[in-house]
């Protein structure tokens, strides 16, 4: 009896490598969660998205240490991932990064490959910390939108001589005109990407007579900094 129990618990990897693969693929979850947060930027963060992160690795471990060597297992988990319809759209592809780099921890640790997963996650690591402190591949995009209102009459030659001294280019997207209120819309290009400059701009433009409201608005990553 107690040979009969020995190996139904024990049939398979060693306990305490269960334990080790499940705890080191849930600790480099943790990591790897926590470097997300910390270097992600915009306006798509969500809580639940960190959690998964740290639950997907043992999870993923889990699997693996079921299916090691054998063939009718991992069939049968093809066959039961085909039923599963997952509907969750990435919004961001840097989120999609780290879902298949927790995938690959959860792999290697249920694969018993314990040093590639550290030495691998260390350089992972090191890679995302140096682009995001570095700020690789952001855009130095000066091109905004910049929408204005007042009344009438429409200051057209200050206009100019303000977009002459804080713009490179500025093109006329929209002029409208109700009762006595006009609006128009330019697509310009600041002459420096900057907040002084953006504030300048908006500061000299509400100077003017008649003029109510200045918005200037711009892509997430051309905002100035």
């Amino acid at each position: 009896m107690n040979e009969f129990i020995n190996k139904l618990i024990f049939n398979g990897p060693d306990l305490i490598d269960v334990i080790f693969s499940l705890s080191l693929a849930t600790i480099l979850g943790m990591l790897i969660s926590q470097l997300y947060k910390g270097t992600h930027r915009g306006l798509n963060y969500e809580h639940t998205f960190i959690i998964s992160l740290v639950l997907m690795a043992p999870v993923v471990t889990t699997v693996m240490l079921y299916i090691r060597g054998d063939l009718v297992l991992s069939l049968g988990l093809i066959g039961s991932l085909s039923i599963v319809r997952f509907r969750t759209a990435i919004k961001d592809t840097r989120d999609m990064i780290f879902i298949f780099w927790v995938i690959a921890i959860g792999l290697g640790a249920g694969t018993f490959n314990w040093s590639i997963v550290l030495v691998s996650s260390l350089f992972i690591i090191v890679v995302v910390a140096v682009l995001y402190y570095f700020r690789y591949g952001h855009s130095q995009n000066k091109d905004f939108i910049l929408s204005f209102s007042g009344q009438l009459p429409h200051a057209a030659d200050e206009v100019r001589e303000i977009f002459l001294r804080y713009t490179v280019d500025a093109r006329m997207r929209s002029y409208e005109v109700t009762g006595e209120n006009w609006e128009i819309i330019y697509e310009l290009r600041l002459s420096e990407l900057s907040s002084s400059a953006a504030n300048d701009l908006i500061r000299a433009l509400k100077t003017l007579p008649g003029v109510h409201n200045v918005s200037l608005l711009a892509p997430q990553l051309s905002l100035p900094l």
